[in-house]
């Protein structure tokens, strides 16, 4: 107890220059959690938005079509919905058909994307349709109706409640003209959706192209990402012995989005490497300059009787003193802004659009935190070894002090 008092002590014998010290690492890591956190919830909420609006969590394909996006790989999907619908932890099923065609007005033609949607299952989970008055929604009764993204609505001079004519291939390759009614416009501020998206009813899709009951696309929105590996384990075997369909996750299926998201993260890693290094330097430089005040303490300390090896330990235990109180005060302040973050989040809306568009995803301008308590704990502890590391080099030339020439140091 002496020992680690002497130590304490010792720390605080220039008090400006510790207490600067405290506060540099205490803010850096404090910067480092909150940065971490508030990445890991920008993160969740990309994929969420990603998999609502994209490929879901998992999804199901007929082998090929992933790569080669060909409209005849289609597959049945009527006993498999049924069979996944009351499969937890699945929220929803999405099945979708994808084509592509021409759409024209009696002004302009453009080449569009048509999606055949389950107008019902989609408006619940889709962020792409959030912004959707019931009023403009599919209906059922009147399988003529269709969205259309708002540029290409403009590009096409047309408005809500016009025809439009929508020509594609059927399944044996033949043009097939079909005359829609605008129902609804799709706002979802990406460039790419709304000046090409055109939505259908699944069934009109289906009965367009001949391909009654068949789907290219079924979506498998879960109820929070980390059920992932439960649902895998429960529905591998639907799959393992089907050579028709694959079932991919949506790290596969949406790969822009996953590479956006490590490419992110690999740049946060490298600005959080830097701090670390800023952290080190500043250890490094305090108690190399407390060992070379006390260098004729030292000398008596050694002329007395103190081994080498014990002046060591007490330059050593300085350095984990320091690196464990401002880890803990850098976790206390990281954990009031991940708090502050997490409850109120920091909102962009006044320096940019509504809506924010990220490896071809759009989310909340109202950026969240999320709570890795787990990798906060990690950094707190990788502060205080790093202390212990920044202090080998100035404990190791306090040992190797000669005693005389120690106490004859001013």
């Amino acid at each position: 107890m002496d020992y680690l008092s002497l130590a304490w002590k010792n720390l605080w014998r220039n008090r400006r220059r510790t207490l600067i010290t405290l506060l540099a690492i205490s803010l850096a890591l404090m910067l480092t959690q909150t940065l971490h956190n508030l990445a890991m919830g920008s993160y969740t909420q990309m994929i969420e938005n990603g998999v609502r609006s994209g490929s879901g969590h998992f999804t199901v394909y007929h082998h090929g079509y992933r790569q080669d996006h060909d409209e005849k790989l289609a597959f049945s999907s009527g006993s498999l919905i049924a069979t996944l619908t009351d499969t937890a932890p699945i929220e929803c099923v999405l099945p979708r058909i994808h084509l592509g065609g021409l759409a024209q007005s009696s002004h302009d033609s453009r080449a569009v994307a048509i999606m055949g949607i389950d107008m019902a299952a989609e408006a619940a989970v889709n962020p792409v349709l959030k912004n959707l008055p019931a009023e403009q929604w599919l209906r059922k009764e009147q399988p003529r109706d269709a969205l259309l993204g708002r540029r290409l609505l403009d590009e096409l001079k047309i408005h809500i409640g016009q025809k439009l004519v929508l020509t594609v291939q059927n399944r044996n390759g033949d043009l097939v003209s079909e005359l829609l009614r605008v129902r609804g416009i799709i706002d979802s501020r990406i460039k790419q959706i709304d000046s090409s998206l055109v939505m259908i009813g699944l069934n009109k899709a289906a009965m367009i192209t001949e391909r009654q009951g068949q789907i290219h696309e079924l979506a498998l929105v879960l109820n929070n990402t980390e059920a992932m590996p439960q649902l895998l384990n429960t529905i591998s075997p639907l799959f393992n012995d089907n050579s028709e369909l694959e079932l991919v996750p949506w790290q596969v299926a949406m790969p822009n989005l996953a590479d956006a998201i490590r490419l992110d993260y690999a740049s946060q890693n490298v600005m959080l490497l830097i701090i670390m290094l800023i952290i080190t330097i500043g250890i490094v430089n305090t108690l190399l300059m407390s060992v070379m005040e006390r260098i004729h303490e030292f000398g008596i300390m050694l002329a007395t009787g103190m081994s080498p090896f014990k002046l060591w330990q007490l330059v050593v235990c300085e350095a984990a003193m320091l690196g464990t109180t401002a880890a803990l005060f850098g976790s206390v302040l990281g954990s009031l802004t991940t708090w502050y973050l997490v409850e109120v989040g920091i909102d962009l809306r006044d320096f940019i659009s509504e809506n924010m568009e990220f490896g071809g995803v759009v989310f909340d301008p109202i950026l969240r935190a999320t709570w890795s308590s787990a990798w906060m704990l990690e950094s707190a502890l990788y502060i205080v070894l790093l202390s212990i590391v920044a202090a080998l080099y100035p404990a190791f030339k306090a040992a190797r002090l000669a005693p005389v020439d120690a106490m004859r140091h001013n």
